[in-house]
């Protein structure tokens, strides 16, 4: 096992805070599991999208299910982002939440100074877009759109814990997909401590991470390889078994599929959304730009 591969078993037991022993336990079980593991071939299956509805006019690049609806995070370039994708600077830099029933009928709409949104969830009252464009980090909004907090993503500098390209909401806890450490971070959302990390899923095609969702005490993850267009793109799913990070299958798109961004689970199926956006494509370049749709397993 390289130094790597022992680094991330050992965080893959979990960043508890408490009794070093306990942290010695978990990481020695990590690396056996891991160890355990290798040489063994993942669980494959294929999926194909289904659109469901359009998102308001813009892009959306994150969402988060709730009893009330599907929210959607609005992702605006500016800056020098702008000028990479070659498109005007936004009038605004407010970038939106927007609540949406099942249908796509817009119910409420939260404002936040969050930028380049790539990551939200929903939860404790809140609305938590998660930055992926200076000044970066987390900012927790009220259902009023007051900024309540604007933390920054832990285990980084206090002033940039780097970009993300996902987040949820389960058990009264924030997950952040962080791209700085490469894994899903969970975190109290009151103090904002690490409590646990999921690695993400090294493979040498699918180096490309964005949402996440629960579903039944595992977490889906969109996966994707580096492409230069939609036609060369391959996106996918890979699966972790939440309590220990342990990678349980992958997924693979059907070809013509949608261009999944963010990552939700409702009444069973998982729901994603295409930005629109994507790096190194053409703007625009997926025919699904800007749709909701579910994902189903084939």
């Amino acid at each position: 096992m390289t130094k790597r591969q022992f680094l991330s078993a050992g965080i893959a037991g979990g960043l508890a805070l408490g009794k070093g022993s306990a942290f010695a336990e978990q990481a020695e079980a990590a690396v056996r599991k891991a160890s355990e593991a290798r040489g063994k071939r993942l669980p494959t299956r294929k999926a194909k999208t289904t659109k469901m509805f359009k998102c308001p006019p813009g892009f959306p690049n994150a969402i988060a299910s709730t009893p009330e609806g599907l929210w959607i995070a609005e992702q605006k370039l500016s800056g020098a982002q702008a000028e990479a994708y070659h498109m005007a600077q936004p009038k605004s830099l407010d970038e939106a939440a927007w609540l949406v029933d099942w249908n796509g009928k817009l119910l409420k709409t939260v404002m936040t100074p969050s930028r380049n949104t790539s990551g939200m969830a929903v939860g404790g009252g809140y609305v938590w877009m998660i930055a992926n464009a200076p000044p970066e980090g987390v900012f927790q909004v009220d259902m009023n759109s007051r900024l309540v907090s604007h933390r920054q993503i832990p285990l980084g500098p206090p002033d940039n814990g780097g970009g993300s390209h996902g987040g949820m909401w389960h058990d009264n806890k924030l997950w952040i997909v962080a791209l700085r450490i490469r894994g899903i971070l969970r975190v109290d959302p009151k103090t904002f401590i690490p409590e646990y990390m999921i690695p993400f899923y090294q493979a040498p095609d699918r180096m490309r991470y964005h949402g996440c969702a629960w579903d039944n005490g595992t977490v889906w993850q969109v996966i994707g390889n580096d492409s230069k267009r939609y036609s060369e793109g391959r996106p996918g799913l890979v699966r972790y078994e939440a309590a220990t990070g342990r990678v349980l299958e992958v997924v693979d798109f059907l070809p013509g599929s949608s261009d999944p961004h963010g990552l939700a689970m409702h009444d069973g199926k998982l729901i994603s959304c295409d930005a629109g956006i994507h790096p190194g494509w053409p703007n625009l370049d997926s025919p699904t730009s800007g749709w909701i749709f579910r994902i189903d397993f084939v």
